[in-house]
């Protein structure tokens, strides 16, 4: 089977990233590590819960993330950036749900994952990008399959790559320019945070 072509639309959002981290885009749950000086992490339901129970605990989480995104990229152009799958042989994104919520992510580049010695598990991980204007509620559907952990692998970045917000299951990591915004954002959210004294 042949492998999916790359969108060239996303070739400036390749250069931008190779300037930040050469040489591809980095897997999502890593930013927190990259970029640990302007990290943060927010919880999405109070005492830290993990999954919403309800309507009105979908409620809760979904403002928590809007609002952070709000704080992040309101106005701003920005690239919602989801992932998929496949063995490094396949040449095939095993990831039908992705499709179905981020049906307007075409595809910007791979990544080979192949850490482990073993070649039975060398992954590889196709990255699926689309460039919109940041409106309130306009991820809500991703948001909540993401919370209902339906999808992982998730990201949006301003388009100078300045500011990224990576939702998962329970929360979101956050990663501002500076430090001292990121303690800014930390402190009028202060509610949200872990009790975890690494902030995990």
């Amino acid at each position: 089977m042949s492998a999916p072509v790359v969108d060239p639309a996303h070739e400036a959002l390749t250069r931008l990233w190779r300037g930040h981290r050469p040489p591809g885009p980095l897997f999502p749950h890593e930013l927190k590590t990259v970029y640990a000086h302007r990290w943060v992490r927010f919880h999405s339901l109070p005492e830290s819960k993990r999954y919403p129970d309800g309507e009105a605990e979908y409620a809760v989480l979904l403002d928590r993330y809007n609002t952070v995104l709000d704080e992040l990229f309101a106005g701003d152009e920005v690239y919602v950036v989801t992932t998929g799958w496949s063995e490094v042989s396949e040449h095939t994104d095993r990831s039908v749900k992705r499709r179905a919520f981020h049906p307007e992510g075409t595809l910007w580049t791979t990544e080979d994952d192949t850490y482990d010695p073993d070649p039975a598990f060398h992954t590889r991980w196709y990255f699926y990008a689309d460039r919109r204007r940041w409106q309130r509620g306009c991820l809500d559907r991703l948001l909540r399959a993401v919370a209902d952990d339906r999808l992982s692998g998730t990201f949006v970045t301003d388009a100078g790559l300045t500011r990224m917000y990576h939702p998962y299951d329970g929360g979101a990591d956050v990663i501002l320019p500076t430090s001292q915004e990121r303690d800014r954002m930390r402190e009028r959210h202060a509610d949200w945070l872990s009790a975890h004294p690494q902030g995990y």
